[in-house]
């Protein structure tokens, strides 16, 4: 793949030919020292993990040390003048597999993180029932896109495998691919392996690459898929003749209703990027009708989708920007709103300062780019000048993006942009990459050592601003950590319910009950929302009435159970949330909740304690008696 599209100077160094004696001998080293890398890396990410879950000092420095020992060799040998286009594929290969290694140490046996539990009970669902398009607990919308759980729950019945263990091989897979897709695209527009290989290590520096797009959810698919959609793209506008122009872009709009039908989000970029590439293309004056006959296919086909099956997506994603333009207004005007960055982390302050250093780097790599690709625009091919011009754009995004982590409903957002404007910087820097290393013909040159350093220093910043530590690390459990909310009291009332009522009951609860009752449990429960308040049950005082509009809701809908942690009461949660973003309860250090709010459900007659234990309760809905007085002591 990668090969196809090389110059004829691949593997070639020094602008002498290396023949197939030398060649195989650089393929042999770079096959035992990247094996040798790798064996000490695993070591060492498993040495990480163990001492964070022992509590023990160092898992930081265990865990970067074991990165860096593997990726930063490889990085080397994927750009080196010398290594033929079979050797840059292997170390590719190589190099996605082993940055896999992390979340698949993390939790290798089942879902861990909020959108794991959603989606692998999505699949489970799909296996058990055989139906697609059913409403999901835990994410609202993705019932609405099956692409991903399709898939695994096909294999899954096809192979015998768990629905956990087929999704650990498509998402191996999909990462494989996504990195092999962006070098793929980088050699659409520079014929040079080299660059290609650039442009997917610095792709993988990105803050979703190690942890967010590896774990089970739709962008992890859908992500790479795009990446695909847009080198087919790419050769469809290239086409020589009308029959290529006509199969690639066949080929392009298959992938692109593929993604459509799996992530919303990833059909919106989609979208955007190819209509960057067709504006573009336009301005510089090359032809763009396929660019913008794709444009026009993407855009519709996410449109009719939204319209038709989904379209509820527009209300879930709107509230995300529209508050965070909110509060960052907010900030400008009086200085509210706004989060502080690396609050009470226990990242070390190395990592810290990397995360602030990383965006600065992505700056300088693309503001280089630009001034290469100006000294160059009277002699790059066209189709290369207007989409390199494109990814500048595109790699521009990233940056104001950068703002909006600063307020509490930007962050999310602005993360989960970063994987897609991520690959506007890969592409458009990394021709200036191998023009700073090609001003040395040493095989280790101060530039390529500094590169190297960049790439490790962006790499520990991005990942550390892309995740917090409990997500990447293992430990004991803490209340309010969606990958810390397994804990074996919650799961036992979960099993308790599913066993002796059985699977599909409604039922109201916080954001980590809700979790494992949603996946574990096989039910279906509900953390509220801004037209379904149901966490005002909580926040109600002891002898207040409840809201008539939230009773009529819970009957009408028919909720059959109530769980209730008492935790709320006792903890702050980690990650600032007891049952949704912008919940109307005051996070300032202290529990949210009173002893007496979250113990009054005992004296009320229309609940029947059917659970009790340490910190969880479950309670069922008798509607029938809201209208007697509340009891004076607790049954």
């Amino acid at each position: 793949m990668i090969a196809a599209t090389a110059s004829p100077t691949i593997g070639r160094r020094g602008g002498r030919e290396t023949g197939p004696d030398n060649s195989a001998r650089l393929a042999a080293a770079a096959a035992v020292s990247l094996t040798i890398a790798g064996a000490a890396g695993a070591v060492a990410l498993v040495t990480a993990y163990q001492r964070a879950e022992w509590g023990q000092d160092g898992a930081f420095t265990w865990f970067w040390a074991g990165m860096l020992i593997f990726s930063l060799p490889a990085a080397w040998w994927a750009v080196r003048r010398g290594s033929s286009a079979r050797l840059r594929l292997a170390v590719l290969i190589g190099y996605a597999c082993f940055t896999f290694l992390p979340k698949l140490l993390r939790n290798p046996a089942g879902p861990l993180y909020h959108d794991e539990y959603a989606h692998w009970g999505q699949a489970h669902d799909i296996l058990l029932d055989g139906v697609l398009f059913q409403q999901n607990p835990i994410v609202r919308v993705i019932g609405d896109y099956p692409g991903l759980h399709a898939t695994v729950a096909s294999l899954a019945t096809l192979t015998g495998l768990t629905v956990w263990h087929t999704a650990l091989f498509v998402l191996i897979v999909a990462h494989v691919l996504v990195t092999l897709g962006v070098a793929v695209l980088a050699a659409q527009l520079w014929p040079d392996a080299r660059i290609a290989a650039a442009a997917a290590i610095v792709y993988s520096l990105n803050s979703s690459y190690l942890y967010f797009d590896t774990q089970l959810g739709y962008e992890s698919l859908a992500i790479g898929v795009l990446v695909w959609a847009l080198a087919c793209a790419m050769r469809a506008i290239r086409a020589g003749t009308p029959g290529a122009r006509l199969g690639w872009s066949a080929l392009t709009v298959l992938l692109t209703v593929a993604i459509t039908a799996t992530h919303h989000l990833t059909a919106i970029w989609l979208t955007g990027m190819l209509c960057l590439i067709a504006l573009s293309s336009s301005f510089f004056r090359v032809p763009a009708r396929t660019a913008w006959t794709l444009t026009a296919i993407s855009g519709a086909s996410v449109g009719l989708w939204m319209a038709s099956v989904s379209p509820r997506t527009g209300r879930y994603l709107e509230p995300y920007l529209g508050r965070a333009l909110d509060q960052f207004g907010g900030m400008a005007g009086s200085g509210s709103g706004g989060r502080t960055l690396f609050s009470q982390s226990v990242a070390p302050w190395w990592e810290q300062y990397a995360a602030y250093a990383a965006p600065g780097c992505a700056a300088l790599a693309t503001a280089g780019a630009a001034v290469l690709w100006w000294q160059r625009r009277h002699t790059a091919e066209p189709v290369t000048k207007a989409a390199s011009a494109a990814m500048l754009l595109l790699g521009a995004l990233y940056f104001p993006a950068t703002l909006l982590i600063l307020t509490p409903s930007g962050a999310e957002g602005a993360r989960r942009s970063w994987a897609f404007s991520y690959l506007g910087i890969a592409l458009a820097a990394a021709p200036l990459i191998i023009a700073l290393l090609d001003r040395s013909h040493r095989r280790i040159s101060v530039s390529g050592a500094l590169l190297l350093a960049g790439c490790g220093l962006v790499m520990i910043g991005n990942t550390a601003a892309g995740m917090n530590p409990s997500y990447r690390f293992p430990g004991p459990p803490v209340f309010g950590s969606d990958t810390r909310a397994s804990t074996p009291e919650v799961l036992a009332a979960a099993e308790w319910l599913r066993e002796t009522h059985g699977r599909g009951a409604r039922l109201v609860a916080d954001r980590y009950s809700g979790l494992i009752f949603g996946s574990y449990g096989e039910q279906e429960p509900t953390t509220g929302s801004e037209s379904f308040p149901a966490y005002q049950l909580y926040i109600a005082r002891p002898g207040s009435p409840m809201p008539e509009s939230l009773m009529r809701q819970l009957r009408d809908w028919r909720f059959e159970y109530l769980v209730v942690d008492r935790r709320m009461a006792e903890q702050v949660p980690e990650i600032k949330i007891y049952f949704e973003n912008n919940e109307p309860i005051p996070h300032d250090g202290r529990p949210g909740f009173t002893r007496a709010q979250l113990t009054k459900f005992d004296t009320m007659p229309w609940l029947i304690k059917v659970y009790d234990g340490p910190h969880i309760a479950i309670y069922r809905f008798d509607f029938d008696r809201a209208g007697q007085p509340i009891r004076t002591g607790a049954r």
